[in-house]
């Protein structure tokens, strides 16, 4: 059975969903998962596109061992050397290099001939190969691309140094029979396709990324790029969760398998959630809240006398545990750092004693804490960026018979202000007095609330989404009352608009 490697590069394409921008330490957060996780290959980042990408990289390729730590880097000098001295520290490091060759990307974008853009794909893979012996080359946009030129600029890479080729699907157009197809004409067509590994990176602009991955495992290809929860640009890449399970439960169809340890999986899906705001929908599968979830009394029926007769796959299979420890107000800090552990979270000291006096508050006002509160107060008290704007007190008035009025007080880069508004609602009425406070020209594109465990005490998370400038960001705060949570999600929606202006 063949082994595909997987190359994860939720911490760079997946990074470019609007609004899941992560920051250096919560990308290192993620890549200590991604090697628990056991991908082949983690893409770490662009470094030539900010210095804050450059530092995530470097800081990853200096920490994780076991994957090859891989950078990106157009078909240009500047692009190559930046992503060489980022990786440099790596135990095991690669370049990926690409340059569209699809006639409308050459024509359009590039304005480039078809001979300028061989000789840019083959310069740019020998200056790689001067930084490491590991060098991947893109052709962008290859499934609209004239198959002969793919294949001449396929075969001038390889001789050029590149051990493996990408075929990405860069606006998913391609249907699965057709990708299918295009793999095996390059498997057969290319004559120094031996020396290389294939490899596909596909998007999901027509739902299709998934199954135009598997359609090219079954024709040849032994490298699959893909992210977390499937996060990406517009629609998204390959979710890794569902390629890596349909390899492992049609591997006998497929003759293939990964090395991934799937019982990582479910955990990992909840930091990237957890970390990009990025929410994952109830009937995604494999980690979805319904993906093992059994309503139907005729399936339920079935279960209770075999559970193979509703699962092709088990719950524990992927990380999913049935029965879930939970701790209260009389756990000490001893039990609670190796639940932050199991979870997958690795603090520093401080760190945990931050999280660990926000987990006794919250133990002091709810019976029950769960792993889903613990993912919010860490989200809330150690993988918060730098604060401009810091909440110190809020007092709403709402009723049928009066107007939605809030006061709220703020702390802004040391100084206390302190504004009262009124609004359609009480949350409307928090977010006219923090606006008016903070003088933000945002607007609010989504509000997302949900209790994060059950009953009357549990607590509410909020999750908002923002666009100032062109920009957009995802804000999160939880707490036990939903208003609080409300005014916490904006303000760190603020404070990450007001940190990516400190970076530019």
């Amino acid at each position: 059975m063949r082994k595909i490697r997987i190359f994860d590069t939720t911490l760079r394409d997946g990074e470019q969903c609007p609004g899941a921008s992560m920051n250096k330490e919560e990308k290192l957060v993620v890549a200590r998962q991604l090697a628990k996780l056991n991908v082949d290959i983690i893409e770490a980042g662009f470094p030539i596109a900010s210095e804050d990408d450059f530092e995530g990289v470097r800081l990853i390729a200096n920490e994780i061992k076991g994957p090859v730590i891989a950078a990106l880097a157009r078909a240009r000098k500047e692009d190559i050397e930046r992503a060489g001295e980022a990786v440099s520290v790596a135990e095991r490091s690669r370049i990926h290099t690409f340059i569209a060759t699809s006639e409308i990307h050459m024509q359009r974008k590039l304005r480039m001939s078809s001979d300028e853009v061989v000789e840019a794909a083959v310069a740019a893979v020998k200056l790689a190969r001067q930084f490491t012996d590991d060098v991947e080359f893109s052709a962008e946009d290859a499934s609209r691309s004239d198959v002969d030129f793919l294949c001449r600029v396929i075969e001038a890479a390889i001789n050029a140094g590149a051990s493996t080729i990408n075929i990405p699907d860069t606006v998913g157009y391609a249907l699965p029979v057709e990708f299918g197809e295009l793999i095996s004409r390059i498997m057969n067509k290319v004559p120094n396709v031996d020396k290389a590994v294939i490899s596909i990176h596909c998007h999901n602009d027509l739902g299709l990324a998934v199954a135009n991955s598997l359609s090219a495992v079954l024709s040849g290809a032994g490298q699959v790029e893909c992210t977390i929860n499937g996060i990406g640009e517009r629609a998204g890449n390959a979710s890794l969760e569902e390629v890596v399970m349909a390899l492992k439960t049609r591997g006998q169809f497929i003759n293939a398998d990964t090395n991934i340890n799937t019982q990582e999986i479910y955990k990992t899906s909840r930091l990237v959630s957890t970390i990009t705001g990025m929410v994952v929908q109830p009937n995604k599968a494999i980690v979805g809240a319904n993906a093992f979830a059994h309503e139907s009394g005729i399936h339920q029926d079935g279960l209770l006398k075999d559970k193979r007769t509703y699962e092709i796959m088990t719950p524990e299979s992927v990380g999913i545990q049935m029965h879930k420890l939970v701790l209260g107000k009389h756990s000490g800090r001893h039990a609670f750092k190796n639940k932050l552990e199991e979870m997958g979270y690795s603090l520093s000291d401080e760190e945990i004693n931050k999280a660990f006096a926000r987990f006794k508050r919250l133990a002091d006002q709810k019976k029950e804490v769960f792993e889903e509160d613990i993912e919010a107060i860490v989200t809330e008290e150690v993988y918060r960026i730098p604060e401009k704007y810091v909440l110190k007190y809020i007092h709403v008035e709402s009723g049928s018979d009066k107007t939605p009025t809030a006061t709220v007080e703020l702390e802004i880069d040391g100084q206390d202000v302190k504004n009262v508004s009124t609004g359609d609602g009480p949350v409307d009425a928090t977010y006219r007095t923090i606006k008016s406070i903070t003088q933000a020209s945002s607007h609010l594109l989504s509000y997302e609330v949900k209790a994060i465990t059950g009953g009357t005490d549990a607590l509410g998370e909020v999750t908002v989404r923002v666009e100032e400038g062109g920009r957009t960001v995802v804000g999160q705060g939880a707490d036990t009352d939903i208003i609080v949570a409300s005014a916490k999600a904006y303000l760190n929606a603020l404070n990450r608009l007001a940190y990516k202006k400190l970076k530019i």
